[in-house]
């Protein structure tokens, strides 16, 4: 590896999001401009801008490290997190879009005429977020570490700089901008390299039979049924839940517009994973001494060097770190955008000054948290997120699209046990390691915290004496009433 060639390439990342981030300054003006980009944002930037910050350092490194782990377990990941667009195109893309609204707790309190409804949802919001933007800067610190040798706050903090003083200056409009070029340059820093590679391991020293690559032990055979549907459900779910990708939707011009885009999105990041898993194939034959937890986080890193040593190795690398910092950097931005929508309308009044100074607040808490925290493996904690989200907004979102007979208090009854039976089951787990046969519900709580969170919500809401809104109707009409053409 070449230090000064890796810092330059961060370099010329940062330069390049700033001049396109600066290029989005120029038309930012308006509240609407830095919320939801005066929903003017058109299919193919708005699916480039999702998957850029979609794909976050959970994918860029830790996708490849789990399949480099487990195998053909490291497959259900991707197949998760590319097919929870399906279900967001199928039931909540275009009826989001039509609610008008800025933000998810927009969206409930409209829909359940309930501030107190919009409270618990603006705090499980923000605990998304956050728990979101941690691994994103870990996985920074770890890039400038393996490749520069450097301590991980330098790369936590470079991230939480470059994204606070991004979406605080020109918001959701300019950060669009940033996230559709940072989703190619991703895509671009993993293929060129996985080309190579293969053809090189293809026709050089490196005999990759099948049996290696996928070892029987790794097969679906061995995998267990429960945990593995769990995982799947949390994270077809889970998608539906993160308010990063969610208020991407309110940025269409149209509900048509919206569905086009998920349409679009599904097919960039599938692209993106088949990418990632390949690189992660390449690794169990190339690195298999880096098949462990602490360490298969690195692999993307430190592969080119391993196939292709001197410049040319070197100069791969430096355009994976430049992927790398643009996974971390487009994802958090995509957050910070989020939650600072959310904090300015619910605690400053919603100007453009109270989201600037909602932006820096935003970034503020998750550094504290990874300043003060180990690395955990990259794929995993963006896993524990989609879990999270599942089991609290994914069935107040649902329902509140599709059931008319949802009520203020199921829902806050509803995303508050979800909420705390699926972190009690995960803290648990991590404690202890698990509770001999609970140790599996635990570790996977999706498969029945969803569940129980669903049927809370539609019980309380079935015994609520107030009922529905009166004008629920009205604005289910709304949300399913087609744009003319």
């Amino acid at each position: 590896m070449n230090p000064a060639l890796d810092l330059a390439a961060v370099a010329l990342v940062v330069v390049v999001t700033a001049l396109v981030g600066g290029y989005g300054l120029r038309v930012s003006r308006t509240t609407s401009d830095f919320f939801v980009a005066s929903r003017t944002v058109r299919p193919v930037w708005n699916a480039s801008a999702i998957s850029g910050e979609y794909l976050s350092a959970g994918t860029f490194l830790g996708l490849s490290g789990l399949v480099l782990l487990g195998g053909a377990r490291g497959f259900w990941f991707p197949i998760g997190y590319a097919a929870g667009y399906l279900l967001v195109l199928m039931f909540i893309a275009a009826p989001l879009r039509r609610s008008g609204a800025y933000t998810i707790p927009d969206f409930v309190e409209v829909r359940l005429e309930s501030p107190a409804a919009r409270r618990v949802t603006s705090v499980a919001v923000l605990v998304i977020g956050w728990l979101y933007i941690v691994p994103q800067l870990h996985g920074a610190g770890i890039t400038l570490g393996v490749v520069a040798g450097l301590p991980p706050w330098v790369g936590a903090v470079t991230v939480a700089v470059l994204v606070a003083a991004a979406v605080a200056a020109g918001g959701m409009r300019a950060i669009t901008y940033v996230q559709a070029f940072q989703y190619w340059l991703k895509l671009a820093a993993l293929l060129v390299p996985v080309i190579l590679i293969a053809f090189a391991v293809g026709g050089g020293p490196y005999d990759v039979p099948a049996s290696v690559v996928f070892p029987p032990a790794a097969g679906p055979a061995e995998i267990d049924a429960y945990e593995s549907a769990s995982l799947l459900l949390a994270l077809l779910l889970g998608t539906m839940g993160l308010p990063h990708v969610l208020v991407r939707f309110y940025t269409s011009p149209t509900g048509v517009s919206a569905r086009r885009t998920t349409v679009l999105v599904i097919g960039l990041v599938s692209a993106f994973y088949a990418v990632s898993s390949a690189m992660g194939l390449l690794a169990r034959r190339v690195a298999p001494d880096l098949a462990e937890p602490g360490l298969a986080d690195t692999v993307v890193l430190v592969l080119p060097s391993r196939v292709f040593p001197g410049l040319l190795g070197e100069l791969l690398t430096a355009l994976l770190v430049a992927g790398a910092f643009a996974a971390f950097l487009a994802t958090s931005a995509g957050l910070v955008v989020s939650l600072a929508g959310v904090v300015s309308q619910d605690v400053f009044g919603g100007s453009v000054r109270s989201f600037r100074l909602s932006a820096l607040l935003c970034t503020a808490v998750p550094l504290g948290v990874a300043l003060l925290t180990v690395p955990a493996g990259l794929g995993a904690s963006v896993g524990i997120v989609f879990v999270v989200a599942a089991s609290s907004l994914s069935p107040v979102l649902l329902l509140g699209v599709w059931w008319r007979g949802l009520t203020a208090r199921g829902a806050i009854a509803g995303m508050t046990v979800g909420a705390l039976s699926c972190g009690v089951a995960l803290l648990v787990h991590g404690a202890v390691g698990g509770v001999g046969a609970a140790a599996p519900f635990l570790a996977q709580p999706a498969a029945w915290t969803i569940p129980l969170a669903t049927a809370v919500m539609v019980a309380v809401s079935v015994s609520d004496p107030r009922g529905a809104p009166l004008r629920t109707d009205r604005i289910l009409a709304r949300l399913h009433t087609p744009e003319r053409a």
